[in-house]
């Protein structure tokens, strides 16, 4: 196959297939097609971010929303040749001539030199009444897309993974109100003192339910019946990548299971790329969209000298067979 970005619309063999339609993805998948690749980019559409109304901390699409994005992201792509296929992804495994076979739900199956894991990660929450149906809105992980919305307004740290004493702590940068409540992480007396040295109130108690008025979030109620009020609460849920239609291919990772990369996304297999958040968990939307452009700048690279060792061979017989021709002669 050429590099050429010729019809991809009936294709089922492709330069590069990205596995996933997220901001990384995409991004990915935008590089690569402006570089004459041919791309498809197989996509759940079902985006970690869908939940949220707005994405922050994107330059440009600050308080954009996440599908507004994605689908200028999807139209650009298209610009350019890529083609976009609706569908999970079942397996992908190792091509018997090199390469990558992607199996598709349903039975189809597509072919790629190189693929691009962009499958991001599941969030596990805690099986609290309220936090499954306000999370993207009231309900929050990450402060840096959405402290600045609750700020100086009184907020809840759910005590429910490790990090949650760290989240409480990094979270008064916005608020002057916030308080900690242990529910399954209980502090140690080390960090009871930096709660209370920082100015973060603890409740003890564990959490019976969220709250809510007209559609919003208004307290936390404890299992005794007490309640806490709040404008916002966040938690720090368990994050799982999803790897598992990939996970045969035998790919290193680190001790807590993630995909481990080089700077450019490469993975331990020849022709594999990751990015995003099913490599790094804290990656927010715009470091995603990065990792896919770095990934897509050194995949067309190695593209391009697989194509000048192929090309070099073929050069080199021809002259070979030229000069067997002129000694016969």
């Amino acid at each position: 196959m050429t590099g050429a970005n010729n019809d991809t619309r009936n294709r089922t063999s492709y330069d590069v297939i990205v596995i996933g339609g997220g901001a990384g993805g995409l991004n990915a998948a935008l590089v690569l097609a402006r570089a004459r690749r041919t791309v498809a980019v197989v996509d759940s559409g079902e985006p970690r971010n869908a939940p949220s109304a707005h994405m922050h901390s994107f330059l440009s699409r600050d308080g954009v929303p996440p599908l507004t994005v994605l689908e200028a992201g999807r139209a650009e792509i298209a610009r350019y040749g890529a083609v976009r296929i609706e569908g999970r992804v079942d397996q992908v495994e190792a091509g018997e001539a090199g390469g990558y076979v992607v199996r598709l739900e349903g039975g189809a199956s597509l072919d790629a030199r190189h693929v691009v894991l962009a499958t991001g990660l599941r969030d596990e929450l805690p099986e609290i009444p309220g936090v499954r149906a306000m999370w993207g809105e009231d309900v929050h992980f990450c402060p840096y897309c959405h402290g600045y919305e609750v700020r100086d307004q009184p907020i809840v740290v759910l005590g429910v993974h490790p990090a949650s004493p760290g989240q409480a702590l990094l979270l008064r940068q916005w608020s002057r109100h916030v308080v900690y409540v242990p529910h399954t992480r209980p502090l140690d007396d080390e960090e009871r003192e930096r709660m209370d040295a920082r100015g973060v109130e603890v409740v003890e108690g564990p959490v019976s339910t969220l709250l809510s008025k007209d559609g919003r979030l208004h307290a936390v109620e404890l299992a005794d019946g007490r309640t806490v009020e709040c404008a916002g609460v966040f938690l720090f849920p368990k994050m799982t990548p999803n790897d598992g239609a990939f996970d045969g291919l035998g790919c290193e990772k680190d001790e807590q299971g993630w995909l481990v990369t080089d700077r450019a996304g490469r993975t331990s297999r020849p022709g594999l790329w990751a990015v995003g958040n099913v490599v790094d968990p804290r990656a927010q939307a715009v470091t995603a969209a990065g990792m896919g452009a770095a990934a897509a700048f050194a995949l067309n690279h190695d593209l391009v000298d697989e194509e000048i060792e192929r090309d070099l061979a073929a050069h080199r017989a021809a002259v070979q067979g030229a000069e067997v021709s002129v000694t016969a002669s």
